[in-house]
């Protein structure tokens, strides 16, 4: 008996390190393997690999296929041709074009990305939005259900998805706001597959005017939000509930350049200056968020004239940044180490996404996982 646990063991241990591409052909070999492979205690195992020593890890980017071509940034077919794909973080070479899970071939934009789900909706948001977690490794997903909360509609929704490890749930958080300032906040778990509205939301934030891309870190959905001429950082515990404020620093005076992030385990605001002290060059600046307080660290130099874009910090906590071709509508995707200073290209054309006179680029990290295989 011990030594056919010690061979199960040993089993467990070879196939954990296995990407997922290979474990689902696996499945097929026989009913043992199947029943191993697809039992939770092996997909949370193979999980925490993953997850702790940073293995299998990539870079899922919208990017332009065929960056060759001299193109008008105003033809629609340009849009067109951008693709979400994931690239290993080691040699940057596509390797595996995602495709939405209901073959709609209209665009589609990913909202968050946490242990190999990513949550995918429409390009541009609206209440009604139909709304997907997905596992692009097993080809697996999941449609929400639509929210029975809502009675009016809404101009503006922001989404956020992510793991939340205090109760042991996925959630995604949506944010929804009238040009007449009504707002209102639903939450998603996973485990109840149903919505709910928060009814108490403080007066501080009903008073904002607008609110910016966020980032969705230990389950909680952190916005860059606007109230008049002061930019804030609201926080919302989709666990407990409870809502926070954090004032922003002072030197950010504008939502352009600005990006909110996490930098090793801490929020982190990046900031863009086209003018800086040093000669030559330009820099952003980098606080993060300590014990409820913003904590300054030194600039990040690069020489004027790039026209680099910040899109945020992968799980590397290195900084990704574009660097724009306004001739071919596309961005050079670099890794910068910030402590270091060391700049990487990764050869990566990143499609520029425009939306009236405000541009995205979009890279975030995703880990492999067997999660929703059965």
């Amino acid at each position: 008996m011990a030594f056919i646990l010690r061979k199960k063991e040993i089993l467990i241990d070879i196939l954990v390190r296995l990407p997922a591409k290979s474990l689902i052909r696996f499945l097929c070999t026989c009913k043992s393997w199947s029943d191993l492979i697809g039992s939770s205690i092996f997909v949370g195992t193979h999980l925490c690999s993953n997850v702790t020593k940073h293995t299998h890890v990539y870079l899922l980017c919208l990017h332009h296929p065929n960056s060759e071509r001299l193109v008008d940034p105003n033809d629609p077919y340009l849009k067109k041709e951008f693709q979400w794909s994931l690239f290993p973080s080691e040699t940057f070479e596509e390797c595996y074009k995602l495709r939405h899970p209901l073959g709609i071939t209209e665009h589609y934009g990913i909202y968050g990305s946490s242990n190999g789900l990513v949550c995918i909706s429409d390009e541009i948001l609206n209440f009604d939005s139909p709304i997907y977690i997905w596992n692009p490794s097993v080809r697996k997903f999941k449609t929400l259900p639509l929210s029975t909360n809502i009675n009016m509609k809404f101009s503006h929704v922001a989404l956020q998805f992510g793991f939340h490890p205090g109760v042991n749930d996925y959630k995604a958080v949506r944010m929804m706001r009238t040009n007449k300032g009504a707002l209102a906040i639903e939450v998603y778990s996973l485990r109840t597959d149903s919505w709910k509205m928060i009814e108490a939301i403080p007066p501080w934030l009903k008073c904002t005017r607008k609110h910016h891309k966020g980032t969705f870190f230990n389950g909680v959905a952190y916005n860059i939000v606007e109230k008049g001429p002061i930019f804030s950082i609201m926080s919302f515990n989709s666990g407990s509930e409870e809502f926070e404020e954090f004032i922003a620093p002072d030197a950010i005076c504008r939502s352009w350049g600005l990006c909110i992030d996490v930098y090793k385990e801490q929020i982190c605001l990046l900031f863009l200056y086209y003018d800086s002290e040093v000669e030559g060059m330009e820099k952003i600046d980098l606080w993060v968020l300590q014990a409820k307080l913003w904590k300054q660290l030194c600039p990040f130099y690069y020489p004027m004239g790039y026209c680099y874009g910040i899109i945020g910090i992968n799980i590397d906590n290195q900084l990704l940044m574009g660097r724009r071709d306004w001739d071919k509508g596309v961005a050079d995707l670099y890794l910068c180490n910030y402590e270091s200073k060391q700049v990487l290209e990764t050869g990566i054309k990143l499609g520029l996404m425009s939306y009236g006179e405000i541009e995205f680029l979009f890279s975030i990290s995703y880990i492999e996982s067997l999660l929703l295989l059965n």
